[in-house]
């Protein structure tokens, strides 16, 4: 029997939950559905509403439950792969501990459905379709809320033991540095993840130094963001680009780790962070260069990724394709 070549991918996020339907082939993302998550409602609301979800994808898409392969859903945290229930999602209340999202969403939409962690499905999507589709090692960084990554290596994207491999945001940088919310001091993720340039960005302003960040929010502190900083940056604003190059510095540093330990060909980076473009990319890419001296830098690209808001979504969508074609492949061994 052939595989469907359309599958769904779902990416749950803290406020957004996503659903498509892909084409694990060709790439194309068709049906697709976006609704707040409305994360306080509790775990079972938002696997309802994310069955909803699937369903609509489905019809929007033009196609028939019999057209679709499978599910694979994206979440951020810690899970557990085979079982397909989620561990522990931390920026999610009640955290998700032991809910069995797995079996929940199969006995409800009746398709094979299978999970990954949100950043090692934006790696895959990356891998497959996107920045590093032409290469074979490759590390990601996904910069947001947090700093998230994976790691795709000889071609296979890298799990290691229980998926948890590419946790890139929690490599220590300064071991006497500030808290950071997995309860380690100094971690990538404290000094350059989109709240950390907010929190620089708050700094500077009750420090009265003077800066067009506050004149964009006409001093409304509430609402600094990342995207005010950039703006501000752009705008000749020396404060925020001092708070770019910092973070490019910090970001700079966890890659040249990376590189040296892996030696990757490449080095992909997105999340909303990273579309500050030259302003985060300039620091990291020189930073790379001073501190990286035993692996040939100049055979490494580090680039921004190419799928935006999808790349989720369609790794996890990939990630289903390549789970169900490795059970008929293991059932098809034991048969004979």
């Amino acid at each position: 029997m052939t595989q469907p070549v359309n599958f769904i991918g779902v990416d749950l996020g803290g406020t957004t939950l996503t659903a498509a339907a892909v084409n694990v082939v060709s790439g194309q993302v068709i049906g697709r559905h976006q609704v707040p998550t409305l994360a306080k409602e509790g775990h079972d609301a938002v696997m309802a509403r994310m069955v909803s979800l699937i369903h609509a994808a489905i019809d929007d898409a033009g196609l028939s439950k019999e057209d679709i392969g499978g599910v694979g859903i994206g979440l951020p945290g810690v899970l557990d792969l085979e079982r397909g229930i989620t561990l522990f999602l931390p920026n999610l209340p009640g955290a998700w501990r032991n809910v069995p999202l797995k079996a929940t969403i199969e006995a409800a939409v009746d398709l094979p459905t299978y999970i990954l962690n949100d950043v090692r499905s934006f790696t895959l999507g990356e891998k497959t379709f996107g920045a590093g589709r032409d290469v074979d090692n490759m590390v990601c960084l996904a910069i947001g809320t947090g700093i998230g990554g994976g790691m795709v290596i000889n071609g296979q994207l890298y799990l290691g033991l229980d998926g948890t491999a590419g946790e890139v945001g929690h490599q220590i940088i300064d071991p006497y540095g500030p808290p950071c919310g997995c309860g380690s001091r100094g971690c990538l993720e404290a000094f350059a993840s989109g709240p950390a340039i907010a929190s620089m960005a708050l700094k500077a302003i009750t420090q009265g130094l003077t800066t067009l960040i506050a004149e964009i929010v006409s001093y409304d502190l509430n609402k600094v963001t990342p995207e005010v900083v950039c703006q501000a940056a752009q705008a000749g604003d020396p404060i925020a680009q001092d708070i770019y190059e910092r973070a490019g510095f910090y970001i700079g540093i966890g890659v040249a780790n990376l590189i040296t330990i892996l030696s990757p060909q490449m080095v992909v980076i997105g999340g909303g962070v990273a579309q500050a473009g030259e302003l985060l990319f300039e620091p990291i890419r020189r930073t790379v260069r001073e501190h990286v001296h035993v692996t040939p830098i100049e055979k490494i690209k580090i680039v921004p990724a190419q799928l935006g808001t999808d790349a989720g979504l369609i790794g996890a969508a990939v990630w289903a394709s390549l789970q169900l074609r490795s059970g008929r492949a293991l059932q098809a061994t034991s048969e004979r």
